[in-house]
């Protein structure tokens, strides 16, 4: 059953994100769940043949701790992004801004059942050769915990400070297969700078 091999795949990136690794062993163990398991986001045609993601080396520079300042969202203020696909429009409601050296950053809950947090970014708009070439055009992911990407990539200090690691961002499946639908990045987190770290794009050489 797809929900039985989903629910596994989802246990498995739980898993992988609390395991008391380094960055190099997250990356491996990413790249053996993407090349094996049966709801990688790759086309099964590529897995045979899968040598590993590619990313921007690791930088101490990703790593920052920002404020966040609390948003008293009102109901008017909830974002529907539209995925494309099957699950339609998602609801998000803004929960706190996060001043970060390359700009501000919304982060936001998912509005459903059980809920989660979410922190999709664009960056390198207002840069050629960046967003759309050396990493994926429509944006990637920092922390979608409702798929269990926990604590690595964000983590709370405090109910106003928040540790970020760009080192951990993702693209979102639909990088890989056409068949994915996503939520991509709203305008206000698309940033003009660039972040060189995390994941660069799939498909395209990034030199």
């Amino acid at each position: 059953m797809d929900a039985v091999t989903l629910a596994d795949y989802r246990e498995h990136v739980a898993r992988m994100y609390l395991a008391d690794t380094d960055l190099a062993g997250f990356r491996r163990a990413r790249d053996e769940l993407f090349r094996t398991h049966p709801q990688s986001a790759l086309p099964v045609a590529d897995r045979a043949g899968f040598t590993g993601l590619r990313y921007f080396p690791e930088t101490a520079d990703a790593r920052v701790a920002v404020s966040m300042a609390p948003i008293d969202a009102k109901p008017d203020d909830t974002v529907e992004i539209d995925t494309g696909g099957a699950d339609g429009v998602l609801r998000y409601r803004p929960i706190g801004v996060l001043d970060t050296p390359w700009g501000p950053l919304t982060l936001f809950w998912l509005h459903a059942y059980g809920g989660g947090l979410f922190l999709p970014f664009r960056d390198g708009t207002g840069l050629p050769g960046t967003s759309g070439s050396r990493t994926y055009g429509g944006g990637r992911y920092l922390t979608d915990t409702v798929k269990g990407t926990f604590g690595r990539g964000l983590a709370f200090e405090s109910p106003d400070r928040v540790r970020l690691d760009f080192n951990y961002a993702y693209n979102p499946s639909c990088a890989y297969d056409p068949q994915w639908a996503c939520p991509l990045a709203p305008p206000q987190n698309r940033l003009t700078a660039e972040i060189p770290a995390g994941e660069l794009t799939y498909h395209d050489d990034p030199t």
